[in-house]
């Protein structure tokens, strides 16, 4: 058995590896911003705690309430997130700074939290939800690009100094899974280009992601799931997972393509879109 923290359990990703963790018998603690989103995880053994990875104060009593109560964190999940797509120009830098607010710092300070108590222990694991995102730029996915292509080199440069203290990092880089978040950032990136010089190929991507999240040509959140069970329970975790349809390929693709081709085939895709 396994003491586990992991993040934005309360819906999604979290919420179901979150129960498939517990229904494997370790003692996993969930964390959210909406314990009562968490309530039915209760039946399955998991322990929701309320936490915000943009407050202190709520992180460092959420890390204390494991550590008094089982003594050591032996995994921590980094998993919760948020996007709002948009160009560059029209996107709120209120807004820019709160996706790397949650996606990066957020996730950097829990495991600043974490890791004396796996220092001490000599054992720990620490997997980043981070996104082919942080691999490939896509259209209107600057910011959210950003903060996780920094998810990448914080979770490379941390793998190196804690691997002395028996420390593993694995890193989750999914491709398109079908989950709320598409639909949400779609919503956002049409709020952010209505009005604006980026309109028209805002709204064309927008119908894009709308179009591709609603259908089942993306991969299940199960996909992501099991990826995560597997960087938590092998005896020697990948570095890197990449569960999603493609997800392999289209990193390949973006590595071995001059980037003037990469820009073309996404500018060809959303020209295909009708208006």
């Amino acid at each position: 058995m396994k003491v586990i923290l992991i993040t934005g359990a309360s819906s999604g990703i979290g919420y179901e590896t979150a129960l498939k963790l517990a229904q494997q018998g370790h003692k996993v603690y969930g964390a959210a911003r909406r314990v009562e989103r968490m309530e039915p995880l209760r039946e399955s053994g998991v322990v929701p705690i309320q936490m915000d990875v943009t407050d202190e104060a709520s992180m460092e009593a959420g890390v204390r309430q494991i550590i008094d109560a089982e003594g050591r964190i032996d995994v921590l999940i980094n998993n919760a997130g948020y996007g709002y797509l948009g160009a560059i120009e029209n996107v709120p830098i209120e807004e820019a700074r709160r996706q790397l607010e949650v996606n990066l710092f957020g996730l950097a300070r829990l495991t600043q939290l974490v890791l004396p108590h796996m220092r001490r222990q000599h054992s720990g694991r620490i997997i980043n939800t981070s996104s082919i995102a942080g691999k490939t730029v896509m259209l209107f996915g600057g910011w959210y690009n950003v903060s996780k292509y920094a998810v990448e080199a914080f979770s490379d440069a941390l793998r190196m100094e804690v691997k002395p203290f028996g420390i593993k990092v694995s890193i989750i880089e999914p491709s398109g899974i079908k989950t709320d978040w598409g639909l949400i950032a779609a919503d956002n990136l049409e709020k952010s280009s209505r009005g604006t010089d980026y309109e028209d190929d805002g709204l064309k991507m927008s119908r894009m992601l709308r179009l591709a999240f609603s259908t089942n040509l993306l991969s299940p959140p199960k996909r992501v799931t099991r990826a995560i069970v597997r960087a938590v329970n092998a005896r020697c975790p990948r570095l890197r997972y990449r569960p999603g349809m493609g997800a392999d390929a289209i990193v390949a693709l973006n590595a071995l393509l001059p980037s003037r081709w990469w820009d073309s085939m996404q500018r060809t895709a959303i020209g295909m879109v009708k208006k």
